[in-house]
């Protein structure tokens, strides 16, 4: 009787072998809140993955535990197994240079952002058919993945802890590594832009502080019905109604869509569509994040030009 768990793929780098007693001892540690359905479920998610728990490649989170109508499995990536994965796929070149990290002294605050970072880029490289390294970039903002919370106290009139309207930022690393931290966010936005199919529905623990379980979920979701109806790279838009439906390449979308937006002369025509788009214009923000808000803030700009001239 075979008693051994593979935790491998195709791609995998080197199998780990997993026997009963390391099985146990993940089991106990790293997925300690997870039940029986969702302990088997985290260890397919490893196979499928080729990431070794053991390395801390790959984790569980449990969410709403004592809330069973509410409670989620979110599976968990760190950064190495996402490195892993880029360097398992054979068209993918790490950037030699350090992040880029942009700072602004008018965001230096002592409790919410200690440095005053704006943003951080990640450069790689993906390999076309051709044999050319072609830049991938991912940017991640300071304000949308730092830990920025409203701190709670005791109010002794009232005998329970009230909000105070003051904010801070959580208390570990990030306040600690702030630079590493962005920059591990901004990392897996690249890897997420340039390799979607790899990458699709999997989040590193520093995005975690900012990604409810059903954002996660629901993200995933629309990653696996972009992979498997729009193809490999593309996006499905209908610029405007009666003409043909377009597969946009990911990598051209904010482009043809912000030209769209541009050259509109009415916020209805921008506003209509953004409604027929709207599972599009989703699609395109759980592929990249940070692109999918500028992308929002570039359409809200021109409907408040458009109407201002009205």
């Amino acid at each position: 009787m075979n008693n051994v768990v593979k935790i491998n793929s195709k791609n995998a780098v080197a199998p780990a072998d997993m026997n009963p007693a390391q099985l146990k001892l993940v089991k106990s540690t790293l997925a300690k809140d997870c039940n029986e359905s969702e302990f088997d479920l985290f260890i397919e998610m490893a196979k499928r993955h080729g990431l070794d728990p053991i390395r801390r490649q790959i984790y569980a989170m449990v969410t709403n535990k004592d809330k069973p109508d509410k409670r989620q499995l979110v599976v968990v990536t760190g950064i190495d197994g996402y490195r892993a994965k880029a360097a398992r796929c054979g068209d993918y070149r790490p950037d030699e240079n350090e992040p880029v990290i942009t700072y602004s002294d008018a965001l230096k605050d002592e409790k919410t952002n200690p440095l005053g970072i704006e943003k951080a880029v990640v450069t790689c490289y993906k390999q076309d058919n051709k044999g050319d390294w072609n830049k991938v970039s991912g940017v991640a903002y300071w304000d949308e993945f730092a830990p920025v919370t409203e701190d709670w106290e005791y109010d002794q009139a009232q005998g329970k802890r009230v909000p105070t309207g003051r904010m801070s930022l959580s208390k570990g690393n990030w306040s600690k590594m702030g630079r590493v931290m962005i920059a591990k966010c901004a990392e897996a936005q690249a890897l997420r832009k340039g390799w979607p199919e790899e990458f699709g529905g999997l989040y590193i623990s520093e995005e975690m502080d900012t990604v409810s379980a059903s954002e996660a979920v629901e993200q995933a979701e629309i990653e696996r019905r972009l992979a498997i109806t729009n193809g490999k790279n593309s996006i499905s838009i209908q610029f405007k109604v009666g003409e043909p439906i377009e597969a946009i390449p990911v990598g051209g979308f904010f482009d043809r869509v912000m030209n769209f937006v541009n050259n509109a002369e009415s916020p209805t025509e921008i506003t209509s569509f953004m409604h027929q788009n709207k599972q599009g214009l989703s699609e395109f923000w759980a592929l990249n994040k940070s692109d999918g808000l500028e992308l929002k803030k570039g359409m809200e700009a021109r409907i408040a030009k458009l109407s201002d001239q009205q």
